[in-house]
This record gives structure tokens, C-alpha cells and sequence, in this order.
């Protein structure tokens, strides 16, 4: 096997890997209220098992898969740029024109599926991030670094100052974190409820996380992401030039320091009950950090894995989901919004968090049976060939 099919073939089964694992923290958005995302106990039951799965879930997965996906991203971008230049084509005008689509898909996803869309913000940063592509290793890891320094320094500047609000300002900021049971009650009729009334409920939340949230979070820390996956493209990291050494030091360290950081956050949210003032600035910032580092150190043991042909079986199955990456993003929302919602089975508030790992499992074993069947008899996922075909303006060869 040449480099360049072992880097595709590396940044292939990263993609697929950390789609699986993004699952285990967006079940809990497609399933119940939004406010159990960030504090889990505003809703449902968190004792026994359901805790222990919360606490793996938040410590092992929430945040380092998706740092992980946004490095993916940020190296694609290059990647795809130096494909289109050997084509003799104008990267620019097929970059701003892919991720021009991908806003649209986002809006779609957002509006008409779930609130919790990730490529709307995906399209705007890669606007940003296109034009610094050709900046130096050092460069573009200064700049991460910066830019994850924002949306810290925002939340905790935000959290310090929480004592000066208004006091109307600081009641609706406590509604939104530990949601009162008439607040509560109206999420839980909306989404059990029509297509429209989850429709009208849905919009409201999408308008703050397109805005507010990502003006003050996703930019910031995506945008870091993906510059950090541009640093790792061009340092050898995804073409396995590495040193076994150092994929091996990486995933070392990034676990050494970042596990026990996201678990000491864990630990202190507990004592602090996951109170409004704490929980929702400080308390958040462990797993922030942490979970960059345990990013990186998930990415670095999955590429020696590949550089090693180690686990050769799942590895195909894990770039297989990673080449139809978009179009198993959106079965998650169809799959899971359709079993949760009133115009499906209308489970929304009802299924406990030990349940909804059991269907994430089951749906991790759809997926890695699927993706390459599909494969097989396609050279794309339905939505890669419908993204390619409007990137390009021309349709695409779709069977082999």
C-alpha cells in the first residue's frame, strides 16, 4: 500500500471512528431535553447505571470526538485544495462553493430535523479557515491556541460577572440550565407532539445555537480544531510519517494529562450539586481543555493502529463509515429524531440514558455492517454524491 492510500485509508477510518463516537453525546439531544446536555441533572433519572453511563459518556466521549471530526475537517480542507490544484481548477472557487452547500444542508438539517446541527457552523468557519491553509505548522498551532483562548476567556469572564446581572437576566439563565417542570412539561408536548409543533420549538433553539452559541463557542473552538487538523496535515501526521515514537508519546501524554483534568471537572461538578454559577463557567472548562488533549490522544492511537495494519477487519469498516461520513450523520437524525419524536414513535423524555447507550450500540452495528455493503456497489454515500454533484455542477459517476 503507497502513502498517499495509507493516509486516505488513516484519515478515513479517524472519520468513521469519531462519527461512531459522536453518537454517544448527541443521543442525548435527539432523546431528551435539551438542558441534560450540559447539566444532566435537570432531567431524568441519574442514579445506578444511568449514572455510570453519564459519566463514562461525558468523560470518554463528550467533546473528543467532536475536536477529533473538526481536526479531520480542518485537514480535509487542505487535502481537498491540493486535489482541486491538480486538476488544474480553482480551489477557492470549489471550496467556497462546497461549503456554500454544506451551509444549506446545515440550515435543512437544523430547521426541518435537529436543533443540534454541526454543519452550519462547519460551512462558516471553513469560509474563515481557508484563507490561513497556507500558514506555517507553528503558525497555525499559535493561532489554535488563540482562538481556543477566546471562547474560554469568554465563559469564564462571563461566569465571574454573573453576580452583576440583572436579576430577570439571571432567571432566564437559570431556566435554560435547570428548566422548571412547566418548562419542561412544554418541551417534552412539542416534541411528542406534530411535526409542526416540534418544528416551532426546534427553530427557536437552532436561532441560538446559529447565533449566540456559535458566535461565542463553535466558532472559536471549531475554528481552533480544524487549524490544529490543517498543523497535524502538514506535519506528516495523517500521511503516517511519524515516528511510531511519537504517535505513541502523543496518545500518552494527551490521555495522561487530559483524562484526569475532564475527571477532576466531573468530580468537582458533583460537589458543586451542577450549580448555575459554577457548573455552567468554571465547571465546564476542565472538560474544554481536557478533551482537546484526549482528542489528540484518540487520533494519534488510531493512526499507528493503521500505520501498525492492526485490527485490518474493523479498520475497513471504520473508513467505509468514514468515506459516507455525511450521509451516516444525517441517518443518525433521521433514525433517532423518527423513534423519539410524535410523528415517529414518539419516545422523546422516555428513554432512559442505559437505553439509549443500548441504541447507540445497535446503531453502531447497523452502520458497520451498511457502510460497506453500500460501498460496494456505490463509489459514494447518497448524500456525498448529491454534495460532489453540486460542488462540481456536473452529476457525478455514482455505481462502480
Amino acid at each position: 500500500m503507497n502513502n498517499n492510500v495509507e493516509r486516505l485509508q488513516a484519515m478515513d477510518v479517524l472519520r468513521g471512528f469519531a462519527l461512531l463516537g459522536i453518537l454517544l453525546v448527541n443521543i442525548q439531544s435527539f432523546s431528551m431535553p435539551g438542558a441534560a446536555y450540559l447539566n444532566p441533572t435537570a432531567f431524568g433519572d441519574l442514579s445506578g447505571l444511568n449514572l455510570w453511563v453519564w459519566i463514562s459518556t461525558h468523560v470518554l466521549a463528550d467533546q473528543k470526538f467532536m475536536s477529533l471530526f473538526s481536526l479531520l475537517f480542518g485537514a480535509g480542507i487542505i487535502l481537498f485544495c491540493d486535489s482541486a490544484q491538480k486538476k488544474g481548477l480553482s480551489a477557492a472557487k470549489l471550496h467556497y462553493k462546497r461549503n456554500a452547500w454544506l451551509l444549506l444542508f446545515g440550515l435543512l438539517h437544523a430547521y426541518l430535523f435537529w436543533y443540534g446541527d454541526i454543519l452550519f457552523a462547519y460551512s462558516l468557519c471553513a469560509f474563515f479557515i481557508y484563507l490561513l491553509r497556507n500558514k506555517s505548522v507553528f503558525t497555525l498551532i499559535v493561532v489554535t491556541l488563540l482562538f481556543a483562548a477566546i471562547s474560554s476567556g469568554y465563559s469564564l469572564l462571563f461566569g465571574s460577572s454573573l453576580e452583576h446581572f440583572p436579576a430577570d437576566a439571571q432567571s432566564g439563565l437559570m431556566e435554560a440550565w435547570a428548566p422548571n417542570a412547566a418548562a419542561l412539561a412544554n418541551e417534552l408536548s412539542a416534541y411528542k407532539g406534530s411535526f409542526l409543533s416540534a418544528f416551532e420549538f426546534r427553530a427557536e433553539e437552532a436561532i441560538f445555537m446559529q447565533s449566540y452559541v456559535f458566535l461565542t463557542y463553535f466558532f472559536w473552538r471549531a475554528s481552533a480544531m480544524m487549524l490544529l487538523g490543517m498543523a497535524l496535515y502538514k506535519s506528516g501526521f495523517f500521511h503516517l510519517q511519524w515516528q511510531n515514537k511519537s504517535y505513541l508519546w502523543l496518545a500518552i501524554f494527551g490521555l495522561a494529562i487530559g483524562l484526569p483534568i475532564v475527571s477532576f471537572g466531573v468530580h468537582s461538578n458533583f460537589e458543586q450539586q451542577f450549580s448555575l454559577q459554577y457548573s455552567m463557567f468554571l465547571g465546564n472548562q476542565f472538560n474544554y481543555w481536557g478533551s482537546i488533549l484526549m482528542g489528540l490522544s484518540y487520533a494519534a492511537i488510531v493512526v499507528l493502529l493503521v500505520k501498525k495494519g492492526l485490527f485490518k477487519a474493523l479498520q475497513l469498516r471504520l473508513a467505509a463509515i468514514g468515506k459516507t461520513a455525511f450521509s451516516n450523520y444525517i441517518l443518525h437524525t433521521v433514525v433517532f429524531t423518527t423513534v423519539f419524536y410524535g410523528y415517529g414513535l414518539g419516545l422523546f423524555g422516555d428513554i432512559e440514558r442505559w437505553l439509549q447507550l443500548s441504541l447507540v450500540l445497535a446503531m453502531w452495528a447497523l452502520q458497520l455492517w451498511l457502510a460497506p455493503v453500500w460501498l460496494r456497489h456505490y463509489r459514494f454515500g447518497p448524500l456525498e454524491w448529491l454534495w460532489r454533484t453540486l460542488t462540481y455542477g456536473k452529476a457525478q459517476p455514482f455505481k462502480h
